[in-house]
C-alpha cells in the first residue's frame, strides 16, 4: 500500500520550474515507503533536547503557542542527570498532553576516563565502555520506568540487547519502548535491521543519508525511523526542511526531529546553561512551525500519526532464550 498524498505532493518549486521549462522527472512509486505507524498515520514529530522541567515547560508552551503537535519529547543528558522530582514533573507534564517522554541512559565513553574517544578514530565513541557501564544504564532503566517514564534511550547496542532482554522479562514494563540514538545510528540496511531485531523500537538514522539510502532501508524494515529535519552541529548541521515531505515518503513511518543548528553543546545539561537551554528549546519550536508549514504548502502535511500514539508495531527480534 502506498501512499496517495505522498506521492501526490507538490515539490518544491516544481510550477514555476515546469513553467521554464525545467521540470524534474515524477517521483517513482517504486521508492515510497509501504510503511505506516500502527493506529495509521506515516509521520510523527519529536522534539530533542529537552533537558528538564524548565526547557519542557518552554517547548510545551511555544507548541500551543505555534500550533505544533507533539509526539515525543526527548533528552540528551542521561536519566542520571535528572532528580527523582525533576522526572517526575516530566513525567506528569507529558502525561497530561498525551506526549511520549524519552530520556537517554547511564554513562557514555564520551564522558569517562576512556582516551580513545579523544583521538582521531575517535574508538569506541558513546558506547557503554565495561560491565559498569552497561549497569549504569540498566540502574537508570530501571529507576526511569518506575517512576513512569515509557521510553529510554540508548547508545549501545549491548545496552539495548539488554534492555529489550530486561521488559522481556518484565524487569521494566513491556511497553516501554527503545530508541537508538543519532550518535551511533546505522548507515545501510543490513545494520538497520540488527538493531531492529536487538529490541529497538525506533532507530535515528543519521541525517546525511540520501534518499536512496531511506528507501533500501524500507525494503528490509518497518521499525520507525528518526530524523533530524535540521541537526546540531556536532551531528553535522544539515537542515533538509526542503526534503521534509520526500523524507516522509521515503521513510515512512517517520518522526521528525526539530534539532537546531548553529548552537552550542548542552551535554551534560547543568543550571550554568540554563539560559542557553531555554533559548534553543525555545528556537526549536519555531523551526517546527517553519518545517510544518512548509509541509502545509506543499500539500504534504496529511497522514500524520494520531497524537498521543506511540508504539512501534510489530516488529522482527532475536530470539531472547539461551
Amino acid at each position: 500500500m502506498t501512499d496517495a498524498s505522498a506521492t501526490a505532493a507538490r515539490r518544491p518549486g516544481e510550477p514555476a520550474l515546469a513553467a521554464l521549462g525545467l521540470s524534474a522527472p515524477d517521483p517513482d512509486p517504486a521508492d515510497t515507503s509501504a510503511h505506516y505507524f500502527p493506529g495509521g498515520g506515516r509521520w510523527r514529530t519529536e522534539i530533542p533536547s529537552c533537558e528538564g522541567p524548565e526547557a519542557l515547560a518552554v517547548v510545551l508552551k511555544e507548541a500551543s503557542r505555534l500550533d505544533v503537535p507533539i509526539h515525543r519529547i526527548s533528552q540528551g543528558s542521561g536519566v542520571w542527570m535528572l532528580s527523582d522530582a525533576e522526572i517526575t514533573e516530566m513525567v506528569e507534564s507529558t502525561g497530561e498532553r498525551d506526549i511520549e517522554l524519552c530520556l537517554f541512559t547511564g554513562p557514555r565513553g564520551t564522558w569517562d576516563i576512556g582516551g580513545s574517544t579523544r583521538t582521531d578514530s575517535r574508538g569506541a565513541g558513546l558506547r557503554a565502555r565495561g560491565h559498569d557501564a552497561v549497569a549504569g544504564c540498566v540502574e537508570d532503566a530501571v529507576r526511569a520506568t518506575e517512576l513512569g517514564v515509557k521510553c529510554l534511550l540508548v547508545a549501545d547496542e549491548g545496552v539495548l540487547w539488554t534492555l529489550h532482554r530486561a521488559r522481556t522479562a518484565g524487569i521494566i514494563p513491556s511497553d516501554t519502548t527503545l530508541k537508538v540514538s543519532a550518535l551511533i545510528g546505522p548507515v545501510n540496511p543490513a545494520a538497520y535491521a540488527v538493531y531492529e531485531r536487538l529490541g529497538a523500537d525506533s532507530v535515528n538514522v543519521p541525517s546525511d543519508l540520501t534518499l536512496d539510502h531511506l528507501t533500501e532501508i524500507r525494503r528490509v524494515s518497518a521499525a520507525p525511523m528518526d530524523m533530524y529535519i535540521e541537526a546540531p552541529d556536532d551531528l553535522g548541521g544539515y537542515v533538509r526542511m526542503y526534503e521534509v515531505a520526500e523524507l516522509i515518503r521515503r521513510g515512512a513511518p517517520l518522526y521528525l526531529k526539530f534539532g537546531l543548528s548553529k548552537s552550542p553543546g548542552i551535554y551534560p545539561y547543568g543550571h550554568h546553561m540554563r539560559e542557553l537551554t531555554l533559548a534553543t528549546a525555545k528556537e526549536r519550536m519555531r523551526r517546527g512551525r517553519l518545517a510544518l508549514d512548509l509541509l502545509a504548502r506543499h500539500g504534504a502535511d496529511g497522514d500524520m500519526a494520531p497524537l498521543g500514539s506511540r508504539l512501534p508495531g510489530d516488529l522482527q527480534r532475536f530470539e531472547t532464550s539461551s
